[in-house]
């Protein structure tokens, strides 16, 4: 959804795609939760697939998205151009496209652009089950510096994602149907280095 730089100084630019596949799908029994298990572990990137080990850190409905892109500010204040626009990211930042910042607590967390690209260093929320902070600027999206878990989904749990586990599969649990509908949300981290070996 924007541009993506890499530690090497590449870019995955906006507009590539992402490609997984479901692993494993356990539809809910008396007592127990329905799980759907999936990786996303290729890259399309400039005409080559790129293999990749993915996690997600935070997932967001198609509600979430769409209501992280409406404006915060009153109709007469827009301008004349979305460039004007504040809004809110999941998980609580402030965006203020005018002077390309990402607020919170009145502390400036991260940067962003006209267009709607936000990158800041992610920070940790230990209490959503996110320890770690990085180092580096990340490509955000529309998702907080500290945005960590499953948002504005009944009953839907993030049950394992982390870079150790398993391969880059992603879990994801319910007590009814996991549903995840098109247009959500996906904060996808990849690991540190990119295998140079591609199709």
């Amino acid at each position: 959804m924007q541009d993506v730089p890499l530690p090497d100084g590449q870019v995955i630019s906006r507009g590539s795609k992402i490609l997984g596949h479901i692993v494993l799908v356990r539809p809910a029994s008396a007592g127990g939760a329905s799980r759907i298990t999936l990786k996303f572990d290729q890259l399309q990137l400039k005409g080559r697939i790129v293999p990749i080990a993915t996690w997600v850190r935070a997932l967001a409905s198609l509600n979430e998205v769409y209501e992280a892109r409406l404006p915060t500010n009153a109709i007469d204040d827009y301008g004349t151009s979305p460039s004007d626009w504040n809004t809110v990211q999941i998980g609580g930042a402030g965006v203020y496209r005018g002077n390309g910042e990402v607020v919170s607590d009145g502390q400036v967390v991260g940067r962003a652009t006209d267009y709607g690209a936000v990158s800041a260093r992610l920070i940790a929320a230990p209490d959503r089950g996110c320890p770690g902070t990085s180092e580096r600027e990340q490509a955000l999206w529309k998702f907080s510096p500290w945005a960590c878990g499953a948002y504005g989904f009944i009953d839907l749990k993030i049950v394992r994602s982390a870079p150790e586990g398993a391969a880059g599969e992603i879990v994801l649990e319910s007590s009814g149907d996991v549903h995840v509908r098109g247009g959500s949300g996906w904060l996808l981290q990849v690991a540190p280095t990119m295998p140079s070996k591609t199709n």
